[in-house]
């Protein structure tokens, strides 16, 4: 891909201009164009991976998720191109839009595109590829969504149909009812869950607040604007902070190989209006990412994006990903509905949180914590209230990072009895340089964690209880990753090998220290922080664990038992005062 070269006077962080931005749409949307059907209504591929939904729809989706990123660079010639595409797609082509169908997920993208273009493309058209076109998405407004961020597929068809008057009554019931399903996945502070449960990840600011603010800005309604614009800036707020200093995103959660689709919402931010973040680091954040990817290598010689996150990677492919899925990273590429003048462009970069100083920022509405050093620019989340094991392990693990990737052997795990299952996790709070929570490893046994942070350190505490007397236990840390070392030292409980065992009280207590850091020679664990562990009896009958910092505070952590459970006891932990 031949970019611009940089430009460090505006943008001393990135070298990024908007320059940048709109010769990578230009190369992303040339290197597709060869794999148009003739009736260019679908967008085939290579590769020999299928979804799910099979290869029509794969077709589909290569079409609908490019069409976005065109509508967002405004390429009349390249529109042009899609124009003849919806001349044939939606006259029999493409699937017809069915329930929980891959067709409603695309059938979103090309109505989002339709209405920001309509002058460019819409209004162009003749009436009756029109009529074939509004006829097709229609079956969006009655078509059954899987019970997540699907609901606002509906939605944003829905608010295009209405818009051009095609079954405006009908649009507007799916309108209200899909808003009202998600309202009902707001847990504050600018986060939603995916669905039942608790499932955090990036799905917060690519589809959840995506969609709800777009719906709301493109309809003129300010009151919904409103609404959806405080929590947008809100959860900006604690975005901002996922991006590494190389501008990686946090390696959490499914989809990721959207790669930089994780900057939509700081566009959108800038957009509407509603953003906590200064133009400049806007543009420094957004523009970090961007580059990570390019510099990465996540454009192959062909000038595609394939199924991965630097290059290929098979194990961030889902049944659901098909050869043209990465394209949803055309969301980052909303920046470009900004014109040229606005300040997001022209305003010098400012630095991002990873760049201003070490940090541990709690997140009480997932139940993470967001660990940072400045030095290295490493983010690490430690997941203490996040779950969707049909996505493991990008779900389950106790911590994520922006250099390194989980493995699926299990690290960042308490493995007890050979067993590494973390379900039903219950987050058990938040504060400063701390956080806790209990899971179930299975039927009976349960394992209460509690991590204290400072700098890149970290105090990791794990109270085993319900297992046999002499059952094994084995705590993992950090995996390997480029520019960076993981160390893991046992502190209470443990062998020099991580493992340990059960003892017969019913509850065990493990400690380990452990760093993640890109520092060449950084001092040992051992000199840094200091943890004694007794065991306390009376009315806060349990653990104390006391964290002595080298360079900080003393912190004292207390773990203690109450009825509740018929398998046994609850734990739980939490900050206790400092004494002598």
């Amino acid at each position: 891909m031949r970019l611009p070269a940089d430009d460090r006077a505006s943008s001393p962080y990135t070298g990024y201009t908007r320059a940048h931005w709109e010769a990578a749409a230009d190369a992303l949307l040339a290197a597709v164009e060869p794999y148009a059907t003739p009736d260019r209504a679908l967008y085939h591929l290579p590769g020999d991976r299928v979804s799910h939904s099979g290869r029509l729809s794969d077709g589909l989706e290569g079409y609908a998720r490019t069409l976005l990123l065109a509508a967002f660079r405004r390429d009349e010639t390249v529109l042009g191109r899609y124009a003849e595409g919806l001349a044939a797609g939606p006259g029999g082509v493409w699937p017809r839009i069915t329930d929980r169908g891959q067709p409603l997920v695309e059938a979103a993208s090309v109505a989002l595109a339709l209405r920001l273009t309509r002058p460019l493309l819409w209004d162009r058209l003749d009436d009756a590829v029109r009529q074939r076109t509004a006829s097709w998405l229609a079956d969006a407004l009655t078509a059954e969504p899987w019970p997540c961020n699907w609901e606002l597929f509906p939605v944003t068809v829905g608010g295009f149909l209405a818009e051009i008057g095609h079954r405006e009554e009908t649009a507007r019931k799916a309108i209200d009812r899909g808003l009202e399903r998600v309202e009902g996945w707001y847990v504050g502070d600018g986060w939603y869950t995916d669905g039942d449960g608790r499932k955090f990840d990036y799905y917060n600011g690519w589809a959840m607040h995506l969609y709800t603010v777009l719906h709301a800005w493109l309809a003129d309604d300010g009151e919904l604007l409103a609404v959806y614009g405080r929590r947008l800036s809100r959860h900006l707020a604690d975005h901002a902070r996922l991006f590494g200093g190389d501008g990686a995103p946090l390696r959490q959660g499914r989809s990721l190989t959207y790669r930089f689709a994780t900057t939509a919402p700081l566009w959108l931010g800038a957009l509407t209006g509603h953003t906590p973040l200064a133009a400049g680091e806007t543009r420094r954040l957004a523009s970090g990412a961007l580059r990570y990817f390019l510099d990465g290598g996540a454009v192959d010689e062909r000038g595609l994006l394939p199924l991965g996150w630097l290059g290929p990677d098979t194990s961030l492919v889902q049944n659901y990903s098909g050869p043209a899925s990465p394209y949803w990273a055309s969301k980052g590429f909303l920046g470009l509905l900004l014109p040229p003048g606005h300040e997001v462009w022209t305003a010098p970069e400012e630095p991002a949180p990873a760049d201003r100083t070490d940090a541990a920022h709690p997140l009480p509405a997932p139940n993470w914590l967001l660990q940072s050093t400045r030095s290295d620019g490493v983010v690490r989340l430690h997941n203490h209230g996040s779950e969707d094991v049909r996505y493991d392990p990008y779900y389950t693990r106790l911590a994520y990072s922006t250099a390194t990737a989980p493995l699926p052997s299990y690290d960042n795990s308490v493995v007890v009895g050979g067993e590494p299952g973390r379900t039903e996790i219950e987050p058990l709070g938040t504060g400063e340089g701390w956080i806790a929570s209990r899971h179930t490893v299975r039927a009976g046994i349960t394992v209460t964690s509690l991590v204290a942070v400072r700098g890149a350190v970290e105090v990791r505490a794990h109270l085993v209880a319900g297992a046999a007397a002499g059952t094994p236990v084995r705590v993992t840390g950090w995996p390997a990753g480029d520019g960076v070392r993981a160390d893991l030292a046992p502190a209470a409980g443990l062998s020099a090998r991580l493992t340990g065992t059960t003892g017969d009280g019913g509850s065990t207590l493990f400690v380990a220290l452990a760093r993640l850091t890109g520092e060449r020679d950084p001092v040992p664990l051992t000199e840094l922080v200091t943890v004694t562990v007794r065991e306390t009896g009376g009315a806060q009958a349990g653990y104390e664990v006391r964290v002595s910092w080298a360079a900080g505070p003393e912190k004292v952590f207390r773990f203690t038992a109450s009825a509740g459970r018929s398998a046994g006891p609850s734990w739980s932990v939490a900050p206790a005062p400092v004494s002598g």
